[in-house]
């Protein structure tokens, strides 16, 4: 699918196109005029932003955004706009340490997700969201119709979309994920905000710091999964999710990447069979599930007859990262860094 930004106004107002980026197969790199804007570091307004299947229209930059997750209130705080949120909501982790003073001006409508009263009561102009289960009619907030239909635009991140569909909201990813969706979702809401200089500067450094990480292990060639939460019937990263983009950037493999999905459920048999040489394992802040802890994952690992055996567990070979950093985010690059740290000082 074809995401496009489109600057409207007058005909000398350059376009932002970001094509083919949300989960598609191939990539592309951002165009400078989605990081330009309409030159000289502003938006042009109206702003009509193509996404995920609906149209958005901004006559002006949003003063009062409620962000739905976690992640997209990181990407906004990051881009300096935390004196615009009104409300925040469905957190998995601790705020990443650099954002942390100006993350504690802004009101926190829920950990988890919010109602429709607490996000209309902030009297919003723009809400965003990093998962489309947010906006689903049964066991969300609300409908993107719905909060249309008092003149509230909405954003959901590409990372969660593909083809019109938000993945998160009851879509199926068919295509891996790929950095450049959420290179995307900085571009776009970097514009949207008449911020698009400091989107170009939040790229670039995120860019950076992927190719500096990278740097340190070159092609590393071991096998790895990537354990997010339960130890029942436990969620280990399949090809095409965000730990995925992790294990290949790092020149990792991981051993479900012939899975097609995201976090699909196993079994531990699966995973002895598949007998990783390092595991990554989620290290969340929520206590919803068994094994949402670290601590509880590495006791249930070591005590589990199955799992004991492994030689990943015998011998420790254990990566912890947030929930966050294993979520398509600004946190993936975090992720990467993290691993390939490990990965450097433990080598094979």
């Amino acid at each position: 699918m074809s995401l496009r930004t489109r600057l409207a106004g007058s005909l000398a107002v350059a376009a932002v196109s970001v094509g083919l980026l949300a989960g598609c197969g191939e990539s592309e790199k951002v165009d400078d005029a989605a990081v330009s804007a309409a030159g000289e570091g502003k938006t042009a307004y109206p702003l009509t932003v193509e996404n995920c299947g609906t149209t958005q229209t901004f006559e002006k930059a949003p003063a009062r955004v409620v962000s739905l997750d976690q992640g997209s209130t990181e990407i906004l705080l990051s881009l300096g706009l935390g004196d615009r949120i009104v409300g925040t909501a469905s957190w998995t982790d601790p705020i990443r340490d650099n954002l942390a003073d100006a993350n504690a001006k802004v009101p926190r409508l829920s950990d988890n997700a919010p109602s429709y009263e607490s996000v209309i009561g902030t009297n919003p102009d723009f809400v965003t969201a990093s998962f489309g289960r947010h906006f689903k009619k049964e066991g969300g907030v609300a409908t993107r119709d719905r909060f249309a239909e008092p003149g509230i635009p909405t954003y959901l991140s590409p990372t969660d979309c593909e083809d019109g569909r938000s993945i998160n909201g009851g879509g199926t990813r068919t295509r891996p994920l790929t950095i450049d969706s959420l290179y995307q979702e900085i571009t776009e809401l970097a514009a949207v905000f008449d911020v698009p200089d400091r989107g170009a500067a939040l790229v670039d450094e995120l860019t950076s710091r992927t190719a500096a990480a990278t740097e340190k292990i070159k092609h590393d060639g071991r096998s790895i999964a990537f354990w997010f939460a339960d130890t029942k019937t436990p969620y280990f990263a399949g090809g095409f999710s965000s730990a995925q983009l992790i294990a290949s950037t790092v020149g990792t493999r991981n051993v479900f990447a012939d899975v097609a999905d995201d976090w699909p459920a196993t079994t531990w048999t699966a995973v002895v069979e598949r007998n990783p040489q390092v595991l990554v394992l989620g290290d969340l802040a929520r206590n919803r599930f068994p094994g949402d802890k670290l601590a509880d994952k590495k006791e249930f690992l070591a005590a589990d007859p199955v799992t004991k055996v492994m030689p990943a567990v015998a011998g420790q070979k254990y990566v912890a990262l947030h929930g966050a950093e294993m979520n398509p985010s600004i946190r993936t690059v975090d992720g990467i860094e993290k691993l390939a740290d490990w990965l450097a000082q433990n080598p094979a």
